[in-house]
Parts: C-alpha cells; structure tokens; sequence
C-alpha cells in the first residue's frame, strides 16, 4: 500500500511510504535537510513500523516538539491503522 503524510512541524512537507503488512519501504521525503532525508529512508529501509516507532518516534529538532524521524514514525503508524 503507498501512502502519503502531510508533515506538521518539521521543514519536510510530505512523507511517501509503501507498507507491506508492517514493514516500511520506499520512504521518501520532499523538502527538508538534503543529508538527512536521503539518510533516513535507507535506514528504515526493511524495518517494521513498531521498530521504526522504538528508535525514532519521539526524536525531536532544535527546539521543534517533533522532527523528520519523528513525523516519519507518525506516518508510519497512521499508514497501518489505515490498511487494517
């Protein structure tokens, strides 16, 4: 299943993902920290969207309350609950 996440907070706008049951492929950012969001997807790359959650959900920008790898988490899991 593709979907797409409107960010809220971070400098990314959009978050495209493919879930395949609870494993996470093909995450793509646009806008953002070039370095970062080509870093990210290759990262996740394969994960499931609970270890996703474990090891970035809650991560945090400066002094933003969230950041890319914490919106990412969010998309993933609103994704699933979408596809059950």
């Amino acid at each position: 299943m593709k979907y797409q996440y409107r960010t809220q907070g971070t400098c990314s706008s959009l978050i495209e993902l493919e879930l395949d049951g609870h494993i996470v492929h093909n995450v793509k950012f646009t806008g953002g920290c070039d370095g970062n969001l080509q870093a990210i997807p290759q990262l996740v790359e394969g994960m499931t969207v609970e270890e996703i959650e474990e090891r970035i959900g809650g991560i945090r920008c400066g002094y933003k309350n969230t950041s890319c790898g914490d919106q990412l988490a969010k998309a993933c899991r609103l994704a699933l609950e979408q596809n059950q």
